[in-house]
């Protein structure tokens, strides 16, 4: 089991690591700082982390393996917006965002064979890749010059944002994106050439002739089995999805989890078991808490047929914490987890999640966790 764990925070950026008998803070590092997403890096030890200076913009730091100080990277950039080009309206009436970094919002390595090569999705939309380890970034024109690109739409954040990629295992030129709110995205050459693929989703904010458009959709999160690399899961704005050819087609999830709630945005999926997946429940829109005040991880081990409301651990009354996309992990035995949320809370489990146990240390708000390597 892992015994490393990094939680970047509104706050800062803490690196825990599991004793004898509990999880400890071992390190804290850019304190007081919006620390929004945190990559380690398996291939060479390496940790990355973007922070958010707010009206001072983002930027990029990595932690070699064996170093005690952070190096400072470069962050994207987009070019300039071509002279005369017209803005459009999008699908609610909004116009097209500016060609500025708001958001380093995901990054993943690009390939247990790409040594030192980087993703990076961003809001509003954007997707870059780094074959120098964050030295360089390049805009990925085929995705950002798609024709529907103007058009898509802000979900959580009032810009789109790129928040999920997901490398194919088998083959690192197969890269699929999840993107509020333009679905789910996929390209089989490396980045040449994408498609929009949902067929099955629904968004049930939309108009009734638009629901089931792909490039409407709201993933809150996507993630792909490692072992099984044709199943995906979505933590959908409405509901819960699941795919097993490849995101292609999705089927919606007919029996949610008790309490009767398909809204959230966490969700991860068992490193051996394609079928086993978590979530963490909420009432959506303007209410975003758990549902009755109690707290609870959903699972399911027959690929959504059935689940399970895991409440062992967790705080059954007056609990108002919601867990963002990014703050749900699960470690390469399966068995260990570990999720943050808005009030500063932290849990951990051993046992797949039927008991849970929550650190005594009250962090700020938690926007990421990994484990490490």
């Amino acid at each position: 089991m892992s015994n490393q764990l990094f939680v970047g925070t509104r706050k800062g950026l803490f690196e825990l690591k599991r004793s004898a008998k509990s999880w400890q803070i071992q390190r804290t590092w850019f304190l007081g700082d919006n620390v929004p997403m945190l990559l380690p890096d398996s291939r060479d030890g390496s940790l990355y982390v973007a922070i958010n200076h707010g009206h001072f913009g983002n930027k990029l730091h990595r932690l070699d393996s064996g170093a005690d100080k952070w190096t400072e990277i470069t962050a994207p950039a987009y070019p300039p917006r071509p002279e005369g080009l017209p803005k459009v309206l999008n699908s609610m009436g909004s116009p097209e965002p500016d060609w500025k970094l708001q958001l380093v919002w995901i990054l993943e390595t690009a390939g247990p064979d790409r040594a030192g090569s980087l993703w990076a999705g961003t809001v509003p939309g954007g997707l870059f890749f780094s074959p120098d380890r964050g030295a360089t970034w390049e805009l990925n024109r085929p995705l950002w010059d798609d024709p529907s690109r103007p058009h898509w739409v802000g979900g959580g954040m009032d810009q789109p944002g790129v928040h999920s990629v997901c490398v194919d295992p088998r083959d690192s030129n197969r890269v699929s994106l999840g993107i509020s709110s333009a679905g789910v995205w996929q390209t089989n050459d490396n980045g040449k050439s994408w498609s929009c693929d949902g067929k099955g989703m629904r968004a049930e904010y939309m108009p009734p002739e638009m629901q089931f458009d792909p490039k409407v959709q709201d993933p809150h999160r996507l993630v792909q089995s490692p072992t099984n690399p044709d199943v995906f899961w979505v933590q959908h704005h409405n509901g819960i999805f699941h795919s097993t050819d490849c995101a292609k087609n999705w089927q919606e999830i007919s029996s949610p989890p008790v309490p009767a709630s398909v809204f959230g945005f966490a969700v991860a999926v068992h490193p051996r078991d394609a079928g086993t997946a978590w979530f963490v429940p909420g009432i959506k829109d303007e209410k975003r808490i758990p549902v009755a005040g109690k707290l609870i991880v959903s699972r399911t081990h027959d690929g959504g047929k059935s689940f399970q409301a895991l409440t062992g651990g967790l705080p059954q009354e007056h609990a108002y914490d919601l867990v963002f996309r990014h703050c749900l992990d699960v470690d390469q035995t399966g068995d260990t987890l570990a999720f943050g949320s808005t009030t500063g809370s932290l849990f951990t489990t051993d046992d797949g999640g039927d008991q849970w146990t929550r650190l005594p240390h009250q962090l700020p708000p938690v926007y990421c966790v990994r484990f490490g390597n």
